[in-house]
């Protein structure tokens, strides 16, 4: 898969995105400065949402439309929820320029049919489709249809609803996927991520697997690293304070820059398999044990083990020779700490 040339699968850096979600707060200069921490903070992408209240949701107090137990947003409507979140969309064409401009890819999660035509008439590189949107159909083949790469959210859905939202797009024509594991819980705990999905997904689905993750902190997103994510999607914003729909659950700048740092770490831990040894190691290899003489011997004088031992450095035989060493003679005068090698020990035994 490739984002804008972007090469995106195991092998290669790790694509990190950072979601700018709500947390703009319907301020034009907050989006800009967002997007410029996270260039600063070593995010490869910006992503943000494209839908309005009414694109969403209709504006309806019944009790079906209002927001239960459980959330950050309880007791609040759908309505009211998304007209604080939404992003404008006359925004947007100028927040691309200038992530393009900072050196950031820009994309979004379109949330129905006009939100992608909008975004396609920017030449967005790609879109993503968000977790509550895996079952739309409609949707899945309409992005589909763009041509673009597509990176689909998985949050709540069973194997099969993944089996189908995959088919549906790529039956669409969708050439270029992939799937995030995701854990559909504002903030979600640790204990319900089971990363170890992540494999598997790889290995049922073919495509590259990334996470997004709307856990507390950063320990989630490295360790998913080493478990095979390709993608990380973080929600980032610039102070937690300040507020917002997202904004207990989201990443300030030092914290998702040390989530970079951290993820080009673990990259470089994991390295390829190999059981070569490492420059560093073979300057290392004397400190291994080796067998030494540590008693003066005359030569015809029989290796024991009150004069031959196994200890540092390496220099000697392999202390696995030990055995064949004892009880034969030794072919000329050794003095004490001498490293033992075949040319002192003669060969026929007594």
């Amino acid at each position: 898969m490739k984002i804008a040339e972007r090469s995106i699968d195991r092998g290669h850096p790790v694509y990190i995105v950072a979601e700018m979600s709500a947390n703009h707060g319907h301020d034009f200069d907050t989006a800009v400065r967002i997007i410029r921490a996270a260039k600063e903070a070593g995010a490869d992408a910006i992503k943000v949402q494209t839908y309005t209240p009414d694109t969403l949701t209709i504006d309806c107090d019944r009790t079906e439309f209002r927001i239960g137990k459980g959330t950050l947003w309880e007791g609040r409507t759908l309505y009211q929820l998304y007209g604080d979140a939404y992003l404008p969309w006359d925004w947007q064409p100028k927040l691309k320029s200038i992530a393009n401009d900072t050196g950031l890819h820009f994309f979004s999660t379109p949330f129905d049919a006009t939100a992608v035509d909008f975004l396609e008439t920017m030449d967005v590189p790609a879109h993503k489709i968000a977790s509550f949107e895996l079952v739309d159909a409609g949707l899945l083949c309409k992005v589909a249809h763009t041509g673009k790469p597509v990176i689909l959210s998985t949050g709540m859905a069973t194997r099969e609803e993944i089996d189908e939202a995959v088919a549906i797009l790529r039956g669409a024509g969708c050439e270029q996927l992939a799937l995030l594991k995701c854990t559909s819980a504002y903030p979600a705990a640790p204990e319900e991520m089971n990363l170890r999905t992540i494999p598997d997904m790889a290995q049922h689905y073919g495509v590259p697997i990334g996470l997004s993750d709307h856990t507390l902190g950063i320990i989630t997103a490295v360790t998913s690293v080493a478990l095979g994510a390709c993608i990380i999607e973080k929600h980032f914003t610039l102070c937690r304070a300040d507020g917002g729909p997202d904004s207990a659950f989201s990443l300030e700048p030092h914290e998702f820059k040390a989530m970079v740092d951290a993820i080009r770490e673990a990259e470089k831990a994991m390295g390829t398999v190999t059981y070569e040894v490492s420059e560093h190691e073979k300057a290392n290899r004397l400190f291994r044990r080796s067998l030494f003489t540590v008693r003066d011997m005359k030569a015809g004088e029989l290796f024991t083990e009150k004069n031959v031992r196994s200890i540092r450095p390496g220099h000697g035989l392999l202390p696995k020779f030990l055995v064949d060493v004892l009880g034969k003679e030794a072919s000329c005068s050794i003095t004490r700490g001498t490293p033992l090698s075949w040319e002192l020990i003669r060969n026929e035994p007594v």
